[in-house]
């Protein structure tokens, strides 16, 4: 391992299906492969090898942010190979560095058999769309999809807000611009207001990680724009909790009759292990805002979602459960990736 090229790993990683890389020391490099972890080699990693690596890839700009912070984030792309997304950290003063691997090639819906609604989501004309999930859900692959959807369909502006830009867009029907948190605007909240100056149709917030960047994202929504975001949240309705939460408790009243009026859908996901072990597939949950949702959001209801959810199949609803058991019943995933999903019946 040692003196091996952070790039020759990344090429490997690609050829061996891997998602993600994890470098750090007193271990071999570590692949992500199907969501499992497998060791690349034998020989566990030095100090100076992870160094030499980070140095090998992190721009120039950034090298004083990783020393004043300990971490940062930047992207990183080798020609005809693809892009990645890194995070270079200290830990026990040594420097470890996360990749995730980025397809350079841009899934449409249908390829990531995600539910037909998405496509008629992604064609509203304004509103807030949260998708929600864990870290490694999949939620930044079926935001770009849903883009792709809006660029081979629809004549729009589409502004994105990335930390940092993971999927490359080409102008097609729509304008797409794509800023990325760093080097093209300072933050999340600091680009979501100048967007609403840009004649924006649609407006991709990354990450929605604090109140400024919320509360900007529903004015957003109110004046007719549609909204895209993410939140780390493993429900719809933790989603809407979640959001309501981050503002003072004075303001909360209001703020749920605002999200009840913008809020257009939630689309909750996990990404589960195929029965073959060969890939993965996504388990979604879906809300479509309507009248018996927002009246369960004014009212503070939100524990009565879940029901709503499940019987509104026809209109395109339903819960990570009946996800999960329609994926099971189709033999696409076995009864142990299922079974932490499932209530007992």
């Amino acid at each position: 391992m040692v003196g091996q090229s952070i790039n020759e790993l990344l090429k490997k990683a690609m050829h061996m299906g891997a998602s993600d890389i994890h470098l750090t020391i007193g271990k071999p490099p570590v692949l992500r492969i199907h969501g499992e972890l497998v060791p690349y080699g034998q020989t566990p990693m030095a100090p100076e090898d992870t160094r030499s690596m980070v140095e090998e890839v992190l721009p120039d700009h950034l090298k004083e942010t990783l020393e004043q912070n300990g971490e940062v984030d930047f992207s990183y792309g080798l020609p005809g190979v693809s892009r990645f997304r890194l995070n270079a950290y200290y830990q026990r003063s040594s420097l470890s560095l996360a990749v995730r691997v980025l397809n350079s090639a841009i899934p449409s819906l249908d390829d990531l058999q995600m539910p037909e609604i998405l496509k008629v989501i992604s064609e509203k004309k304004q509103g807030l769309v949260l998708v929600a999930g864990p870290t490694g859900s999949g939620k930044s692959t079926t935001l770009a999809a849903m883009i792709k959807h809006m660029n081979d369909h629809v004549k729009k502006h589409i502004i994105t807000l990335e930390d940092p830009i993971e999927y490359l867009h080409k102008h097609r029907f729509s304008i797409i611009d794509q800023r990325e948190v760093g080097s093209d605007t300072n933050s999340f909240s600091a680009g979501l207001r100048a967007a609403l100056r840009q004649d924006p149709d649609v407006i991709l917030v990354g990450e929605m990680r604090d109140l400024d960047t919320i509360a900007t994202a529903i004015t957003a929504a109110e004046t007719g724009h549609l909204v895209l975001g993410t939140l780390h949240t493993s429900s719809a309705a933790a989603t809407i909790d979640r959001v309501i939460d981050v503002f003072s408790p004075g303001q909360q009243s209001q703020i749920r009759i605002q999200l009840a009026s913008v809020l257009a859908a939630i689309v909750s996901q996990r990404l589960l292990a195929t029965a073959d072990r060969r890939g993965r597939t996504a388990a979604t949950e879906i809300l479509i805002n309507n009248y018996a949702i927002a009246n369960l959001i004014r009212n503070e209801k939100i524990h009565q979602i879940d029901s709503v959810l499940q019987t509104s199949r026809a209109e395109g609803m339903h819960t990570l459960e009946m996800s999960v058991r329609r994926l099971l019943n189709s033999n696409v995933i076995d009864y142990k990736e299922a079974a932490p999903y499932m209530k007992e019946r």
